[in-house]
């Protein structure tokens, strides 16, 4: 029988209780640190406590979860935790498609990708010293926000990238990607696409929030002048958003053309969940960011199904269950060759 199995961080709770609510047997990949943590949640059926999550790419890690059939279900942190090289390394089945996880890690690579599927997007600044407008300063990989800021010149860029290496967030020789801010309503777009049914669902939106970027606007302009501390961006929760009626049509379409995208570019493609990551400006149009090429934290808030979701399944369906849900056909019918990597 199948098994499903994650890294206990990030949405894992979400993802296990899904696959045990579809009957599957559900294996946490556990830091000894958080083992008190997952311990207190029935539906995960065992534990793989080990010192680090790199310890997934051990031996002893992968014959236990080939002992029990399991599929490796990623997430932001096996992204932020470990190179592409590792992840591609791994011989237990990943849902989805472990090789454009790289995609999703290079910032030179995601724009490639991006501006394949048509994506509007704010335009990327080669060097600091072209900086003319407002520009944000991002990280490569799965940072979470932490590390970002804002820039309005060169030396804005100098000034702050050198206290945040002096504060070690960000290393020395770390290479960051310059993009002009896109000003608007934060609006993070969930998809999930099933290669069994060759059909895109949108799952539902949500906003993040940052921290302590959103706290600035409490603060009265004078004291925001007075100080000299770098804002972050690092993201500690979300909250649900619905669009109006009006918009899906243009998100289906920007969906549509990042799977159709990611097929010509990224074999083969981008199966199972996936994230456009945007703003609406004032005319209600959208500028894309990011993408991430995998199951987002902001799903989380929809464990007992999304809006969106409702109107397609008549029970509720969390994107782990959905997960789930495709794994369990896919090995029911002989086809986890299609759904994994």
């Amino acid at each position: 029988m199948t098994s499903i199995a994650t890294l206990g961080s990030h949405c894992s709770l979400q993802v296990l209780k899904g696959a045990k609510d579809e009957g599957l047997k559900t294996i946490l990949v556990c830091e000894k640190k958080r083992e008190k943590l997952y311990k207190r949640f029935p539906f995960i059926d065992e534990l793989i406590i080990v010192d680090s999550f790199k310890e997934v790419l051990d031996q002893k890690c992968q014959s236990i979860l080939e002992q029990n059939n399991a599929v490796l279900i990623p997430h932001g942190t096996l992204i932020a935790q470990m190179s592409s090289e590792e992840i591609e390394s791994i011989k237990t089945p990943i849902f989805g498609n472990k090789w454009i996880l790289r995609w999703e890690s290079d910032r030179g690579m995601k724009e490639k990708l991006m501006r394949e599927a048509n994506l509007p997007m704010p335009e990327p600044v080669s060097s600091p010293k072209d900086i003319k407008n407002l520009v944000i300063v991002k990280r490569q990989g799965a940072a979470g926000g932490k590390g970002y800021f804002m820039a309005a010149n060169e030396k804005d860029y100098n000034t702050k990238r050198d206290q945040l290496i002096s504060e070690g967030i960000i290393s020395k020789d770390e290479t960051l990607y310059i993009q002009e801010y896109a000003a608007g309503v934060l609006a993070y777009l969930q998809f999930f696409y099933s290669p069994l049914k060759e059909e895109l669902e949108f799952f539902g939106a949500d906003q993040r929030h940052e921290s302590d970027i959103e706290g600035l606007a409490r603060i009265p302009s004078e004291q925001q002048l007075k100080s000299a501390k770098v804002p972050s961006f690092n993201v500690i929760g979300n909250s649900p958003l619905v669009l109006r009626e009006s918009l899906l049509e243009q998100v289906y379409e920007m969906g549509e053309n990042f799977v159709e995208a990611a097929k010509r570019m990224v074999s083969p493609g981008m199966n199972g969940p996936f994230c456009i990551e945007g703003v609406y400006d004032e005319n209600a149009k959208f500028k894309s960011f990011e993408f991430s090429a995998r199951i987002v934290a902001g799903s989380n808030i929809y464990m007992d199904g999304s809006p969106y979701y409702s109107l397609l399944y008549n029970e509720q369906m969390s994107m782990g269950k959905r997960i789930a849900r495709e794994v369990k056909t896919a090995a029911e019918t002989n086809q986890l060759d299609k759904v994994t990597t």
